[in-house]
């Protein structure tokens, strides 16, 4: 157990600073879980959904999500609002860390695996089907899965900091290496994710003015324009929610000591990623017409059974 300097190194918040983190996360959290919890609803009632393996991984996105809005909010308005001196047995805190940190971990994960997938679903049309089958694809998960797990409880298997010195600032009983692989890791795949975009706006624009030399007069939408609409939001949501938080994490492991006021800083953005839980089904999931459809399908579906129902009560 750590002494109670030490303790008192991460209760940083003050009344006012705690009603309003506390409103935040009661306020996202319950939409940001509404959403992922109807996307997962409406893929797993679907069959045609799920013989698609791009729905499967917008599960596992879903799942990583609707894990994240519980295990998030939970540890963190335990951690900072209530009983903070509760909070700090170290195998208890590190497995409720490593829980969020397996939530989001799997959620950039499953986003990169999505980007992987459409990309090859636009440009190697011809051996898609054949090489992606949901077999595969729920193989691709399952893998996915298992590393985020290794990764977020590796400080609950023993990479943990044994002095308040090497620990980090941010987080109790976390060595800063790790902290520091943590964050270069998800960096590098919110990079990824950024490049496979990037790769697919820029092969659309080639596709498309090759098309437009060859038929000069015809009007059409181009293909380059809405996909790039589409990559610049994926690029402002990822950089708007995960840079703050990444940065102050590497400044965590940079500088031996860090002020109040840069921890209250982080507390507040790291409700950025919780947010982030919540916009990627909007973004990702929900703009897609097949899904929507099955939402509609299942929403008349329920309706149809409830007034069947009405008058058998009666």
């Amino acid at each position: 157990m750590m002494n109670i300097s030490c303790k008192n190194v991460y209760t940083v918040l003050n009344s006012t600073e705690k009603v309003a983190i506390g409103t935040i996360c009661l306020v996202i959290a319950p939409l940001s879980l509404l959403v992922n919890v109807l996307v997962l609803v409406v893929i797993v009632c679907s069959r045609n959904l799920r013989r698609h393996p791009s729905y499967l991984f917008m599960g596992s996105l879903a799942l990583a999500d609707t894990i994240a809005c519980c295990c998030y909010t939970i540890s963190f308005l335990d951690f900072h609002l209530f009983k903070p001196e509760d909070s700090f047995h170290k195998t208890a805190y590190l497995f409720k860390l490593g829980g969020v940190t397996m939530a989001f971990t799997g959620s950039v994960g499953s986003l990169l695996v999505m980007a992987a997938d459409r990309y090859h679903a636009i440009y190697k049309v011809s051996t898609y089907k054949v090489l992606l089958t949901c077999k595969r694809a729920l193989v691709c998960i399952g893998t996915l899965w298992v590393v985020a797990a290794l990764i977020s409880f590796l400080p609950l298997m023993g990479w943990s900091c044994q002095t308040c010195q090497s620990c980090s600032k941010l987080f109790p009983y976390v060595d800063r290496y790790y902290l520091a692989f943590f964050a270069s890791l998800v960096l590098v795949v919110i990079i990824l994710i950024l490049l496979a975009y990037a790769l697919i706006v820029w092969l659309a624009h080639k596709h498309e003015a090759n098309m437009s030399a060859e038929h000069p007069e015809g009007a059409r939408m181009r293909l380059d324009i809405h996909l790039a609409k589409t990559f610049g939001c994926v690029m402002l949501i990822l950089l708007v929610c995960w840079l703050p938080v990444l940065s102050f994490m590497m400044t965590d492991v940079v500088l031996t000591e860090l002020s109040k006021s840069q921890k209250r800083a982080f507390a507040f953005c790291s409700t950025l990623c919780l947010l982030n839980s919540g916009i990627n089904p909007l973004l990702y999931t929900l703009r897609c017409r097949e899904l929507r459809v099955a939402l509609i399908s299942l929403l008349e579906g329920l309706r149809r059974c409830k007034g069947c129902s009405s008058p058998a009560s009666n």
